[in-house]
């Protein structure tokens, strides 16, 4: 993604989310230490770096800011972890620890992979834990015939014909109780997925995970 280490994009992300609970306030080194887990000499000399490197602005005896530069890319280094969590949760199902393997994931993530997972995503809004994804410099894509997503993010009016569907035994039944398969086409009409003419109820869960690709608009 950059020229930034892993660990420079940590703390950088770290940063950013104790930005986001007090927005304005100055971060001060202390704080940082504490989040990171780490000695405040390892994270002083880590602030020096990036100040550095003009990622932060750093204010003696007081604390620091993100710089425009920093932010946004520490931002960015949010976004996309977010974006992992919910691939992970809502389509992979994973049920092991969704952020602890979406942090090592994230700084493998680059522009073009992250255009695809936030367009096959639906361009969330919300992370798993109700709080605003960043959206930073998003490029925003219009969906087109061809575009994979999950049914659950189908806009009004477009049509896609099932690929993949990725749920537990439980939730098979319901699938297939309701019609749906591999190769059926799913229908928004007027916010109402539909399938061979009939209404489908799935849960957001089982909605995200059913992915079609675009096959009309």
């Amino acid at each position: 993604m950059t020229d930034f280490s892993e660990n420079e994009e940590m703390y950088l992300k770290r940063i950013f989310e104790i930005h986001s609970e007090s927005p304005g306030d100055i971060v001060k080194t202390t704080q940082l230490s504490e989040k990171m887990g780490i000695s405040p000499a390892s994270t002083t000399e880590m602030i020096q770096r990036l100040s550095e490197r003009e990622m932060i602005t750093h204010i003696p005896y007081r604390g620091f800011r993100l710089t425009p530069e920093g932010f946004q890319l520490a931002a960015r280094i949010k976004r996309r972890e977010v974006l992992l969590q919910i691939l992970l949760s809502d389509i992979v199902g994973f049920q092991g620890d969704v952020e602890s393997v979406a942090c090592k994931m994230e700084h493998a993530v680059g522009k073009e992979l992250e255009t695809a997972l936030d367009r096959l995503l639906g361009y969330p809004q919300r992370a798993p834990d109700g709080s605003s994804i960043p959206s930073m410099q998003r490029d925003f894509h219009k969906i087109g015939i061809g575009t994979l997503l999950p049914i659950g993010k189908l806009p009004e009016g477009y049509s896609a014909s099932v690929e993949l569907i990725i749920v537990n035994e439980p939730e098979k039944v319901t699938i297939r109780e309701a019609g749906v398969s591999v190769g059926s086409e799913i229908t928004n009409l007027g916010g109402k997925l539909t399938c061979s003419g009939s209404s489908l109820d799935f849960s957001r869960e089982i909605g995200m995970k059913i992915m079609a690709r675009v096959s009309s608009l």
